[in-house]
């Protein structure tokens, strides 16, 4: 495995992670290319690269995390949408490892990713036309609930966090940039939590992955994902403030619809 493949494999990871796409399904499709190993194997190293951009989260929202416990709502925020995500998170996630044993068309999870953008699309353009949008700070009890139910739903490959997360929140009414800085801070226990779980669960599955990038080339993918990552979250929360990240959604769901419905026809 060479350095330049190490560095694509983080770039997606990177870029991914914060847009409403499954990053985890796009390092599965580029490992199993570019690593020739398992699609169950590529699915763990897909989550376990997410360490990446748990450090590009870290950086971007320093100030939000070194404040979290001042903010009482945002604390209340993090932990009710952190449980919920693990209860429902975890165990989807051993049930996919056993799944993605056996013989996987991934065109598959693109076609639920394609579907789910132009979703996601769909509710932020509906979002625009919405008056007295709901201020983040006003978050309930039974919307960290919804959202911690979504977050938990993306451990399915081929679900994406982010799309589940944002999508949720500007249905409920919240404005669009506050969407995606809380999707964004939740990510950071939930991406924790994720790599944990590869960690202890699935050893052995992890292993083969790392063994087949080689230690450098993981270190050089886990670097590439932290700055491509910063870059994409200064840019989409930039879109967001403008209200024109829905546009985004439109462009990539059909892509990904086309490039999958090639893949399962291909067979």
């Amino acid at each position: 495995m060479n350095l330049i493949g190490a560095i694509i494999i983080g770039i997606i990871q990177g870029v991914a992670e914060w847009l409403p796409i499954s990053s985890k399904t796009q390092v599965l499709l580029a490992s199993t290319f570019l690593l020739d190993i398992t699609v169950s194997s590529a699915y763990v190293f897909g989550l376990f690269m997410e360490i990446g951009s748990v450090g590009s989260a870290a950086v971007y929202f320093r100030n939000d995390i070194k404040n979290v416990f001042k903010d009482r709502n945002l604390l209340t925020f993090l932990i009710v949408v952190t449980v919920i995500t693990g209860i429902i998170g975890v165990p989807l996630f051993l049930i996919s490892t056993k799944v993605l044993y056996n013989q996987y068309n991934v065109g598959y999870p693109m076609l639920i990713l394609g579907i789910i953008l132009i979703a996601d699309g769909i509710y932020i353009r509906f979002s625009r036309l919405r008056r007295n949008l709901i201020n983040g700070k006003n978050l309930s009890l039974r919307d960290m609930f919804l959202i911690g139910v979504m977050q938990g739903l993306a451990a399915l490959p081929g679900v994406s966090r982010s799309g589940m997360t944002v999508s949720t929140m500007l249905i409920l009414g919240y404005k669009p940039e506050q969407a995606f800085r809380y999707s964004y801070l939740a990510y950071i226990p939930a991406a924790l939590g994720a790599t944990g779980a590869t960690i202890f669960l699935q050893r052995k599955i992890l292993d083969v992955a790392i063994h087949s990038l080689s230690p450098l080339g993981l270190g050089v993918s886990i670097i590439a994902a932290f700055l491509t990552g910063l870059a994409t979250i200064k840019l989409l929360l930039s879109f967001a403030r403008r209200n024109s990240i829905y546009t985004v959604d439109f462009v990539l769901g059909i892509v990904a619809i086309s490039i999958s419905a090639l893949i399962i026809a291909l067979g």
